[in-house]
């Protein structure tokens, strides 16, 4: 019986990927090991969204590809010909030929498709047997001009509220007891075939057990359009108080050049209901620091946004350009600015958070 690792960077999406392609792997008669000595094959499941990321994933996938046979999936394989730096890899494959990994490994050949796959049906090995990861679409409805996440994922599309409520009832009779709902975009689940978020959680809490839905990231112009409903949804006691809502920036202008199409207002009026409502949510937001065009006046409103609306989980990325993307063309800004600015409100959030007081 031959030996697979699998090693995974990214969302959660992409562990729910490797979650599948371990449990088809066992299916198929191959061992999933937690040894990389160990190991006949080594596939690399990639992340596409950060340079620092792809960078540590590029050098692994060459270093181990010397000794082992590495297959690589993910993100990177639609956005880089991953055989220009690790010519020794044995397969490729996208994210839409996931349920194809068994036929990857036996034949030793690349695997792409244009066509996205049904995963939920698809049996998995969990990395936490308390935490199910259920995907509840593929793909989404943005065109963000720094994302490399879109060319590899494409557009929406939203399995349907049966089909997730069947897999969600089967992962708590399996034991979990949280259930975390992934896609490139929660904010927009349904909008391809006429239902929406909220229509899915109100039919998912009617599942009887012991058990929490965490809501994954939800952009805001998407969340602006389902608000007032969302907020009835989250009533529920089996909705985790939790909100990942990524403004990206303070800027109306650098917005608008990334376009994200909602406004600042779009996401403060969503921290606004959500913290009236629940007093004890969570709220989760990220910032891109130093994209191209951002002024140091850009950067001032970015941080005074943060000073104002103090998320509890605040994700700060310095900008690095994705190939393919339309920010890559772009004159970046010198990375010591970058630097300084992402110090600057990091010190921000460190100092509210530590202290839980009002900034002065």
């Amino acid at each position: 019986m031959k030996k697979i690792y699998i090693k995974t960077w990214g969302c959660q999406a992409n562990i729910a990927d490797s979650e599948a392609m371990a449990g088809l792997l066992k299916q198929n008669n191959y061992e999933v090991t937690n040894s990389e000595e160990e190991a006949d094959y080594i596939v690399a499941n990639t992340c596409s969204v950060k340079n620092s990321s792809q960078s540590k994933e590029l050098h692994y996938i060459k270093e181990k590809s010397k000794t082992k046979k590495v297959v690589v999936g993910g993100c990177l394989t639609k956005t880089l010909d991953i055989r220009k730096y690790a010519p020794e890899v044995t397969a490729i494959f996208d994210t839409n030929s996931i349920l194809k990994i068994p036929d990857v490994l036996e034949k030793e050949e690349d695997h792409f498709s244009d066509v996205k796959e049904n995963r939920l049906d698809a049996s998995v090995i969990r990395k936490d047997k308390n935490i199910g990861i259920i995907s509840i679409a593929e793909g989404c409805l943005n065109s963000c001009t720094f994302c490399a996440t879109k060319l590899a994922r494409g557009n929406l599309r939203s399995y349907r509220i049966g089909d997730i409520k069947r897999r969600v009832e089967k992962t708590v009779q399996e034991g979990c007891r949280k259930i975390y709902l992934t896609s490139q975009d929660n904010g927009c689940y349904g909008f391809d075939i006429k239902t929406n978020l909220p229509e899915l959680l109100d039919e998912l809490t009617t599942i009887e057990g012991d058990y929490i839905i965490r809501v994954g990231m939800m952009n805001p112009w998407h969340l602006a359009k389902i608000l007032p409903q969302l907020l009835k949804s989250y009533k529920s006691e089996k909705i985790m108080k939790f909100l990942h809502a990524p403004v990206q920036s303070g800027s109306e202008k650098i917005l608008k050049h990334m376009k994200r199409i909602h406004t600042v207002e779009n996401y403060k009026e969503a921290v606004r209901e959500f913290r009236k409502q629940f007093p004890e949510i969570s709220i989760a937001t990220d910032i891109i620091v130093g994209y191209p065009l951002e002024t140091e006046e850009d950067f001032i409103l970015t941080y005074n946004l943060i000073k104002e609306t103090r998320p509890e989980v605040l994700n700060i990325s310095k900008f690095s350009s994705r190939p393919g993307t339309k920010a890559a063309e772009l004159k970046q800004l010198p990375s010591e600015i970058i630097k300084e600015r992402s110090v600057k409100l990091n010190s921000l959030y460190q100092k509210y958070r530590k202290n839980n007081c009002s900034i002065t």
